[in-house]
């Protein structure tokens, strides 16, 4: 297990002097991007690992392995956020163990949140994930009723709007720079139209395969699993 830990700092160190080198090549700074580690299917004791390495933003799919996780992560300093599809039915569980949703992608869903977290004493940080290869098979919403939905969420009491998300189309070699370029402008746009809320500063784009070309197309956190934490035991 010490040998463990020891990769999975190294990948750590790996993965921010990669971010640096792509960040330098457009003349950004590495420190304008948030390392997020993508946790799903990772034992508890494998996230712990990653926070002791110094990755303190986390991100999982799924409600359940959320919480089962949570209580063994307690006493290590760090944000969580749930990155994955949120069934509507499963809102009403996260109160009190997210600090960002990260794939709000409908109004239902947004219904869904606001009803979850109506008494909360402060807004949840939302980013709107946007279907931006309009896949069939990723949830997401469309980039026609993109505007809609920042539409809603901005008027939201219950919900901040903090930017956008999105998961392209799996391409070969740099092709896939187009998908973030694209939404990159969305981004742009909607902080150009929306310039009183100051809160709308991040672009979560780019994982394991492609995180370097979306660092170069402009992402403010990329999210890395595989590549952090190695081969599965």
């Amino acid at each position: 297990m010490k040998q463990y830990y020891n990769d999975i700092t190294a990948r750590v160190q790996q993965v921010r002097e990669n971010i640096e080198v792509a960040a330098n090549k457009v003349g950004r700074k590495a420190s304008e991007v948030t390392l997020l580690g993508v946790t799903k299917t990772q034992s508890a004791q494998a996230v712990r690992q990653l926070l002791q390495a110094g990755v303190t933003d986390i991100g999982e799919n799924r409600v359940q392995e959320l919480l089962q996780k949570e209580p063994f992560l307690e006493d290590l300093p760090h944000t969580t956020h749930l990155i994955g599809h949120l069934q509507r039915n499963k809102a009403k569980f996260l109160p009190g163990h997210i600090s960002m949703l990260q794939s709000l992608d409908s109004p239902k869903t947004l219904q869904a949140v606001e009803k979850a977290f109506a008494t909360q004493n402060k807004p949840l940080d939302v980013l709107i994930e946007v279907n931006i290869g309009d896949e069939a098979s990723k949830s997401g919403v469309s980039v026609p009723e993109l505007e809609q939905l920042v539409e809603l969420t901005v008027a939201s009491p219950v919900v901040r709007l903090r930017g956008l998300m999105a998961i392209p189309p799996i391409c070969e070699g740099d092709l896939v720079r187009r998908y973030f370029e694209q939404i990159y402008h969305l981004f742009v746009d909607i902080k150009a139209k929306k310039m009183d809320n100051k809160a709308i500063n991040i672009l979560s784009m780019g994982m394991s395969a492609d995180y370097g070309y979306a660092v170069m197309e402009g992402a403010t956190m990329v999210r890395v699993g595989s590549t952090l934490f190695g081969p599965r035991i």
